[in-house]
């Protein structure tokens, strides 16, 4: 039998708010790009653009486990365990 779980808004408003947080690091991060984009046309020095493409990969790893982690904890609300197996796998690597 197949189970359906439901959000209450109780529920839901902690995964919304979580939303809006990854939303805001990806734009952010969009902005780093435009900088570096701005950066390497400009010219600047080869060290600032390899320390600002080091500070944009370490912003994507932090948003990409921002993402893992909040799936990871819609599978426990939804008991959801081989998803969150795989997500524990990604999150380890």
């Amino acid at each position: 039998t197949t189970e359906i779980y439901t959000l209450s808004l109780h529920d839901a408003l902690p995964i919304l708010a979580k939303k809006d947080q990854v939303i805001t690091q990806l734009k952010r991060i969009r902005g780093q790009i435009d900088g570096l984009i701005r950066m390497y046309e400009d010219e600047r020095p080869c060290i600032e653009i390899a320390q600002q493409i080091s500070a944009a990969r370490n912003s994507l790893s932090s948003v990409a486990r921002n993402v893992l982690n909040n799936a990871a904890d819609n599978c426990i609300k939804n008991k959801d365990q081989k998803q969150l197996d795989l997500i524990v796998k990604e999150l380890l690597k």
